[in-house]
C-alpha cells in the first residue's frame, strides 16, 4: 500500500535560485534509485525558503534506509545539501510531518 508522507525542509538564505535551478533536471541515476527504493512520486513546493514535500512511497522507513546506502543518492545529497539550512542525515527514523486532517472525497451527507 502506498503512503503519502509530508516533509518540510528549508533552503539556506540566498540559495533559493540555486535550489530551484538544481531541481530543473534531477540526475537519471537518482530517479532510478528513488524508484528502486519504492518511491512512486515526489513533489516539492516552495514558499520563500520553506520547502514542502509530498512523497508517495511504499515504505518510508525502508526507503530512507535504502537511500542512505545508495551511491546515487549519496552524491545527490552531498550536492543539494549545500543549498539547505539543515542537511538530512538519514540517521533519524522520522515519519514526516504529522497528518492532522483531510477533506473527505465524499461530502458527509453522501457518505451514508
Amino acid at each position: 500500500m502506498t503512503r503519502t508522507i509530508a516533509l518540510h525542509t528549508r533552503i539556506a538564505e540566498g540559495s533559493e535560485a540555486d535550489y530551484v535551478r538544481e531541481h530543473a533536471v534531477v540526475p537519471p541515476e537518482l530517479d532510478a534509485a528513488l524508484r528502486r527504493a519504492g518511491v512512486h512520486g515526489w513533489r516539492i513546493w516552495r514558499d520563500g525558503r520553506d520547502l514542502f514535500h509530498l512523497v508517495e512511497v511504499e515504505d518510508y522507513q525502508a526507503m530512507r534506509r535504502t537511500l542512505a546506502a545508495d551511491p546515487a543518492n549519496q552524491r545527490w545529497q552531498e550536492h543539494i545539501n549545500r543549498f539547505l539550512e539543515v542537511a538530512d542525515s538519514y540517521d533519524a527514523e522520522d515519519d514526516g510531518i504529522e497528518h492532522v486532517w483531510s477533506l473527505p472525497a465524499t461530502p458527509p451527507a453522501e457518505q451514508s
